[in-house]
């Protein structure tokens, strides 16, 4: 397929990235009005243009990685020259019904909220789309199953998707980083530390999608009677661990709600 992305930020990046290193016999182009800081894509195979609607009358699917404010920006001036189009959304906020209200009854609205472990072909990228278009979805869900896990999701869900699958990324960085300082008051040298406490959270999430069980299952294999790990548990918890977790979360998604 031919796969147009506009917007050459971080996850535009990241997207163009993944498909060329993971997605086979695409061609993939990508926009930005300044290309100086993205044209080493190039080397990749991925086209680079400073011109939104470069080509974009061959594209299949064209993917929206911009800020909500430059939506009607870009929809004016690519909408003359395309029709008959699968246009994926990863704008914040931009509802399906709004977005096909803006591109009108020839083009077809699917919404999908990427992240931007894209790059390394493990993004949890969630998708919705309206009924009517199920069957013109199917490629962008195929595209984005080779970037990772790619859900379906109710579209009402999709401002939640976006903490839990988005930002979610910064949290689990976060808890990583504080493994990596406590690794560091124990004795290890930051670099160790960082290596060790990010291949751990790779491997239980590795254990997670490969045995589809509840993660106490697999605390439980990990946490002996009396042993050290249930103490830390216990520890982390009674500071509030899991709860802050969640609170975060639940505020993130108050945020974007407005």
């Amino acid at each position: 397929m031919k796969i147009h992305i506009i917007g050459g930020g971080n996850l535009g990046v990241a997207i163009a990235k993944g498909l060329s290193k993971f997605s086979q016999g695409n061609q993939i182009t990508i926009t930005r009005r300044n290309t100086s800081s993205i044209l080493y894509l190039e080397q990749l195979g991925v086209i680079v243009s400073a011109d939104n609607k470069y080509q974009i009358q061959d594209a299949d699917i064209i993917i929206l990685t911009i800020k909500p404010y430059q939506v009607d920006t870009v929809l004016a001036e690519i909408l003359p020259v395309i029709s008959n189009k699968v246009i994926a959304s990863a704008v914040s906020g931009l509802s399906i019904e709004n977005l096909q209200n803006k591109i009108g009854a020839s083009n077809s609205a699917i919404r999908i909220m990427p992240n931007i472990a894209s790059q390394f072909g493990a993004s949890a990228t969630c998708i919705a789309f309206h009924e009517k278009d199920k069957e013109k979805a199917q490629n962008v869900v195929a595209l984005f199953q080779d970037l990772g896990t790619a859900p379906i999701i109710d579209e009402k869900l999709m401002d939640a998707a976006t903490v839990l699958a988005a930002s979610g990324t910064a949290f689990a960085l976060r808890y990583i980083r504080a493994s990596m300082q406590a690794g560091i008051e124990i004795g290890f040298d930051w670099q160790t530390a960082l290596a060790i406490s990010a291949q751990t959270v790779k491997g239980a999430a590795e254990m997670i999608m490969e045995e589809q069980i509840h993660p106490e299952q697999l605390i439980d294999r990990v946490t002996t009677p009396q042993g050290c790990t249930i103490a830390g548990l216990n520890e982390m918890e009674m500071h509030g661990f899991s709860s802050s977790l969640i609170r975060g979360i639940k505020t993130s998604l108050k945020q974007i709600k407005g």
